[in-house]
């Protein structure tokens, strides 16, 4: 897991962005939505986040549902969802997208904010790209954040980006898409996470190829952390700690833009 790269092909093979969308099979987990109600004391009409946390823990088990092609965006087609990739130690990327949506989820939600997953576990099978975009259009979300960890084998390569869609579609892939996607790499950079130096420019990716965002309605960005490949940041990715930082830095983020 870019007009902006080189060798961005191989890159995608190893992550794809795993997003999501309607069931490609009956076995792909039905449409998931579960929203987390804000904190008591809290206004009840509060803003709407879409936290989707990329691949999912059964996507191997059923490569006939999660290679099924479905709409992307541009005219193109992608595979229903993706395994994703995992560290040399085998800390897998759907594991850790998992639980840093848990723990964003978990901080905005004290802050009042009501939170939307597009999975409810990380045991199932998708959903589909398609449908994780559509989870966030529906609910009218204020942001959209797709999580992620990158895998690439390039020698040194390691950092994260911020990808949102270009070019834009539609308004809300427009300036709010590339608002919300430099404040997250604004309050990451300041959590200390160094950005990528192998994709994307100053922890910015502009891509057209990923279909939660080509089909996004809503602001929306994906975040790919770090490279799980890399031994510094799969150190990082494994630990709680490092994905609490993650979670930290990301919440700050969309709570800036929210404003």
């Amino acid at each position: 897991m870019v007009p902006v790269v080189l060798a961005v092909s191989a890159l995608l093979a190893a992550c794809q962005s795993g997003e999501a969308g309607s069931p490609a099979a009956n076995t792909v987990s039905p449409p998931a939505v579960v929203s987390s109600p804000p904190a008591a004391g809290t206004d009840t009409a509060a803003k709407v986040v879409v936290l989707d946390p990329g691949h999912n823990g059964g996507n191997a088990r059923d490569p006939a549902a999660i290679t099924k092609p479905v709409p992307a965006g541009r005219g193109q087609t992608k595979p229903c969802n993706t395994t994703g990739t995992a560290t040399d130690a085998g800390y897998s990327e759907h594991a850790f997208n998992w639980d840093v949506a848990q723990r964003v989820g978990a901080r905005l939600s004290a802050k009042g904010i009501r939170v939307v997953y597009t999975r409810t576990d990380d045991s199932g099978t998708g959903p589909c790209v398609d449908e994780r975009a559509a989870i966030g259009n529906r609910e009218r979300a204020d942001a959209v954040v797709s999580i992620h960890g990158d895998g690439s084998d390039s020698a040194g390569a390691h950092g994260f980006h911020v990808a949102y869609p270009s070019p834009p579609l539609d308004a809300e892939q427009g300036e709010p898409s590339v608002s919300l996607a430099r404040t997250l790499r604004d309050t990451l950079r300041t959590a200390g996470f160094a950005v990528s130096n192998y994709l994307g420019r100053d922890g910015l990716a502009p891509r057209g190829d990923l279909a939660g965002l080509n089909l996004s309605e809503r602001p929306a960005a994906l975040i790919e952390c770090g490279n799980m490949r890399d031994a510094g940041d799969a150190a990082v990715m494994s630990e709680p700690a490092g994905r609490q930082r993650y979670a930290e830095a990301i919440a700050d983020g969309i709570l800036a833009y929210l404003g």
